[in-house]
C-alpha cells in the first residue's frame, strides 16, 4: 500500500498545529488591516454604519451611521451643532425641533435614516453671517425666553409656523408653538415675537 493510499487519521494534534499555524501566519500578514486603515464605506460597513446623504442647513453631508441613530443624536454628535437640544428624548417636549423638508419635526424621535434626501434647518442655519434671524431678533427684544435651554426649539416650531402661515392667529400660535411651553405666565411673552413677523 503506497502511503498516498493510507487512511487520513488526523489526531487533535495535527489539527490543532494546523489551525494555530493559519491564525499565526494570517495575523502576521495582516497586522496593520483594521477598520481605521481602511476606505470609509468599509470601515463604516464593519463598524454596522449605514450611510445617511441629506442637507443641514445648505450643506450636503454623507455620513456613515449607525443604524439607531436619531437625527437629533446626529446633528448634535456627528455635525456638533448643538443648539438642538435634547430633554425629554420621548418626542414631546419639541425642545429638539428642528425644519425639515418644510415641516416642523421633533428631531429626537426620528431616526436619521428617516431623513435621508432630506432638507433639515437647525437654529443654526438662521444665522446670516452674524446676522440673527428676525424670529431669534424678535425673541431677544420682546425677552420672548425663559431659562434659554429650550428657545432654540421654541424658535424653530415659531419659524416653521411662520413659514407656513404667515398671519398666525394667538390660537393658532398657541396650538402650534406652545407644546414646549410649559410656563402659562411666559405666553404673552412668546405671543410678541411672533406677531412682530
Amino acid at each position: 500500500m503506497k502511503k498516498s493510499d493510507k487512511p487520513v487519521d488526523p489526531s487533535r494534534r495535527k489539527i490543532l498545529k494546523g489551525v494555530s499555524a493559519g491564525i499565526v501566519g494570517a495575523y502576521s500578514i495582516t497586522p496593520k488591516l483594521n477598520a481605521k486603515n481602511l476606505p470609509q464605506d468599509i470601515s463604516d460597513s464593519i463598524e454596522g454604519k449605514v450611510k445617511l446623504t441629506l442637507t443641514v442647513n445648505g450643506k450636503k453631508i454623507s455620513k456613515g451611521i449607525k443604524p439607531n441613530t436619531t437625527l437629533a443624536e446626529f446633528i448634535r454628535e456627528e455635525l456638533h451643532l448643538t443648539g438642538t437640544k435634547l430633554v425629554c428624548n420621548q418626542g414631546e417636549c419639541g425642545s429638539c425641533t428642528v425644519f425639515m423638508d418644510g415641516n416642523a419635526v421633533y428631531s429626537c424621535h426620528l431616526l436619521a435614516l428617516d431623513a435621508d434626501g432630506t432638507d433639515v434647518l437647525t437654529i443654526e442655519g438662521l444665522l446670516d453671517k452674524d446676522e440673527l434671524h428676525s424670529i431669534q431678533q424678535s425673541f431677544v427684544d420682546e425677552d420672548g425666553l425663559q431659562c434659554g435651554f429650550c428657545t432654540p426649539g421654541q424658535i424653530m416650531s415659531a419659524y416653521a409656523l411662520l413659514k407656513n402661515n404667515s398671519n398666525p392667529t394667538d390660537e393658532e400660535i398657541k396650538k402650534e408653538c406652545l407644546v414646549i411651553y410649559a410656563d402659562a405666565a411666559h405666553i404673552p411673552k412668546y405671543l410678541i415675537p411672533l406677531k412682530m413677523q
